[in-house]
């Protein structure tokens, strides 16, 4: 059977692949059609080889012409019509580059082959479908058909230049033997025939010159957009699969296929770039008013230059995070003094770059942003990469005797090893190393996803506690939260110091719900009654908590308030339990009263909390009650205020404490209106 055959056999979503790559510069009626012809010819060996692709193209066109006497018998109006446009266009097109006809028909068939062996790859279960989903996906397809196609268009533009040349050559060949002519011979009409011939080999030179530049073009800018979306797009999606992968997560590939594309667009623009010189040395040897090399060629030089630059950037890789042979387990996580491995890959794979490129291996650089502790890394830091490094060919360096050493504090002493908590002791292990290539010197810098420094295994079920959480929350090293000045594990901190030491009955009892958004608050509790109310922390505030209740507008709109956060400042005055049982509201004029009823999802307020309370509850002092030594008794008791004429959200800044006795002072001397204006806020909602 014909591989065009096996071809239309395919399932739909393979014969959509097959339909992206056949367009006009090989038609897939012409496929079809001539199938078995096609099938037969070596077009290979013909895309590097001009005298056989001349007789190819030839051939082909011979073949076209015998398909259209057939269908002309047959009287097929549309096929006739069809075939004597495709054969226009081709001969039209390739004529002139027979070559390039050999490329197109021998990737199309090679994209075939590709295609039929996806296919019948063996039925496999749904670990093995999930990770090739995971790795051969439709976005990366599209990415390596497009980094095909790129490398095709040089190959193309390869041969342009050097029809260029050629034709720049007989030019020159004619021009030199007319300028050795005998002055009697210049003016005979063989002589005024062969100008004219030169004037149109010149015209010729320049529609060459523009077209091979205006292809290069075209050629730059789809390598730029498909560098800067589609490919940067896949390498992120690889690295965060790497970084799932590192905690437990599938395992995950793909990289080599990354490999390849990086590879490809490497050699692709280095080819470019030498095309550039030679139409800048063509220039030299022969210009003209209005030639367009002068003109294109340096800015274009300097886009191929920036994407060369950009690709080299983006290809230095660490293919196999840090991790300790005795703990595989539990990457990332570093004992002092113990020997850990990592590999570091480029993904662009060339011979000249095998055992030139010396990588360079530290801890810390951006030491500020990451920690206080200070570490240096002992043993062989600088190595060579090399493609027998690694059993797939690949260029790469793995370092396997690296062992982290804290550094001495400022003051001289030793550094406290296992008095420190590992929460926040994340650390980067950056290499560095430099490509000189072609004249280019490039220099390249990457780092490995935060590590956490142990000085006693102990400390290992903490640290790796602490990798899960970052690589499960963030891809940032820094992880600083959104539009906030500090990072996660700073807000984190102060969240378990706060349990720790103002609310860990309530958290024990599984009273605080902690963890949870505004947005899903409000979704929890929209359909319950009114009065009920539940614990989050702050997500704006380091170290608060807040509570947030339901309630009803007079027409039935559901409405709910927050609290300003209370910190640990607060809370030292008073304890948490007891605020939730003394808290008061004001709404309009009406005496204070309490709007916590019911913890979410409907447990009774005194119920969840009433063993926690510090006192019993207390009261607004009157006038007429003495205390000790004469004086009025005073308590705190946490008031807010709500306007009565609004039914939007009102924000935590409408929601302060106020002391009893300032409350009465204020009722006594002052309006409600008064006391609701200056009880507000300038600070920004929760």
């Amino acid at each position: 059977m014909s591989q065009w055959n096996q071809v239309q056999q395919l399932e739909i979503k393979f014969l959509e692949q097959v339909d992206q790559f056949y367009d006009d510069n090989f038609p897939m009626e012409i496929r079809h059609l001539l199938a078995q012809w096609i099938e037969n010819q070596d077009w290979e060996a013909a895309s590097n080889n001009e005298t056989m692709a001349t007789i190819l193209l030839q051939n082909l066109l011979i073949q076209l012409d015998e398909q259209l006497g057939r269908v002309s018998k047959e009287k097929n109006l549309l096929l006739i019509h069809n075939l004597k446009r495709i054969r226009k266009v081709l001969q039209g097109k390739f004529h002139g580059n027979p070559m390039h006809v050999a490329v197109v028909i021998s990737n199309c068939l090679r994209e075939e082959r590709r295609i039929l062996a996806a296919a019948n790859m063996p039925v496999q279960g749904p670990l093995e479908k999930s990770l090739q989903n995971s790795s051969v996906s439709e976005r990366q397809r599209n990415v390596e058909h497009k980094v095909a196609a790129i490398k095709n268009s040089v190959q193309m533009t390869e041969q342009d230049t050097k029809y260029l040349e050629d034709l720049q050559d007989e030019f020159d060949y004619r021009y030199k033997t007319i300028q050795t002519m005998d002055q009697g011979d210049k003016n005979n009409a063989l002589m005024n025939q062969e100008v004219l011939t030169l004037q149109e080999m010149l015209n010729s030179l320049d529609f060459k010159r523009k077209e091979a530049l205006n292809k290069m073009t075209q050629i730059v800018n789809e390598t730029d957009a498909l560098v800067s979306s589609a490919l940067m797009e896949e390498l992120r999606d690889w690295q965060r699969r790497q970084q799932i992968a590192c905690i437990g997560g599938p395992l995950h590939n793909g990289l080599d296929q990354l490999q390849n594309c990086f590879t490809l667009l490497a050699e692709s623009l280095f080819q470019l770039r030498r095309q550039l010189e030679k139409l800048e040395e063509q220039s030299t040897k022969m210009t003209y008013e209005g030639d367009p090399i002068p003109m294109q060629r340096a800015h274009l030089l300097e886009r191929v230059t920036f994407l060369i630059y950009s690709l080299f950037k983006n290809s230095f890789v660490v293919e196999r995070q840090p991790c300790m042979p005795t703990h595989p387990q539990r990457p990332m996580v570093l004992k002092t003094l113990i020997q850990f491995t990592v590999k570091l890959r480029l993904l662009i794979k060339l011979p000249e770059l095998n055992y030139q490129v010396k990588v360079k291996a530290s801890i810390d650089k951006n030491v500020s942003t990451l920690s206080n502790r200070r570490f240096v890394l002992c043993g062989t830091h600088v190595k060579a990469m090399s493609i027998e490094e690694s059993s797939n060919g690949s260029l790469s360096v793995e370092f396997r005797h690296l062992q982290p050493k804290e550094m001495k504090s400022g003051a001289g002493g030793k550094g406290n090893e296992g008095c420190h908590m590992v929460t926040e002791e994340l650390h980067s292990i950056t290499f560095e190393t430099q490509i000189c290539l072609y004249g280019l010197t490039i220099d390249l810098e990457t780092s490995s996803l935060p590590v956490v420094m142990i000085s006693n295994v102990s400390q290992l079920p903490n640290a790796w506690a602490s990798i899960i959480w970052y690589n499960v929350s963030t891809s940032d090293s820094q992880e600083h939260l959104p539009g906030k000045s500090f990072t996660f594990w700073t807000w984190l901190e102060a969240i378990l110091d706060l349990i720790k030491k103002h609310i860990l009955p309530l958290w024990i009892d599984g009273y605080v719900m902690g963890f949870v958004s505004k947005e899903k608050e409000r979704l929890l509790l929209k359909d319950k009654m009114p009065g009920t109310f539940l614990l989050r922390f702050s997500e704006s505030h380091l170290g608060g908590i807040t509570f947030t209740w339901v309630d009803h507008s007079e027409n039935g709109e559901v409405r709910f308030h927050s609290v300003e956060p209370y910190n640990k400042g607060r809370l030292s005055a008073l304890p948490f339990a007891d605020i939730l049982r003394d808290y008061k509201v004001i709404m309009a004029e009406n005496i204070p009263e309490n709007p916590l009823k019911y913890l979410y999802p409907d447990i009774p307020k005194d119920k969840a909390f009433g063993k926690h309370y510090s006192s019993q509850p207390c009261e607004v002092s009157r006038p007429t009650e003495r205390g000790d030594k004469g004086y009025v008794p005073s308590v705190f008791i946490p008031i807010s205020t709500i306007r009565s004429d609004s039914t939007e959200p009102h924000s935590p800044s409408d929601l302060l404490p106020m002391s009893p006795s300032v409350y009465a002072v204020l009722r006594e001397n002052l309006s409600p209106t008064t006391i609701e204006t200056a009880m507000k806020s300038p600070y920004s909602a929760e």
